[in-house]
């Protein structure tokens, strides 16, 4: 929760460069679990697997088609209905609800790289 604002930059992988939504993902499992996690969203849908979206659990990654292509977004799970991502360039890492009417109409799927 403490990189909420920071601002987003595309290929960023890092606080003190920003972040776009698959750097978001790097940096949280590197500092959170020790996980070496690289890659694009797409990437990242790759070398996760499947989950059911009712067995979601904090720290699962969630998974939209923003760009029009599979798994173009990613954001991390962090319960209630909640998800932090690095959304754009005008609002950067931020906290959103997957009921929220544009992410639920993008939505692709729930993925886990936790055992």
């Amino acid at each position: 929760m403490s990189l909420l604002d920071t601002p987003y930059a595309w290929g960023g992988r890092g606080p003190a460069t920003g972040f776009d939504c698959s750097g978001l993902v790097s940096h949280v499992y590197r500092e959170a679990a020790g996980m070496p996690v690289k890659g694009s969203s797409a990437d990242l849908g790759r070398q996760s697997r499947p989950i059911d979206r009712a067995k979601l659990q904090p720290g699962d990654l969630v998974f939209f088609n923003t760009l029009g292509a599979h798994h173009s977004h990613v954001g991390v799970y962090v319960g209630n209905n909640k998800f932090v991502h690095a959304s754009n360039p005008r609002t950067g890492v931020r906290m959103d609800l997957l009921s929220n009417r544009y992410y639920a109409q993008r939505f692709e799927g729930a993925q886990s790289l936790l055992d």
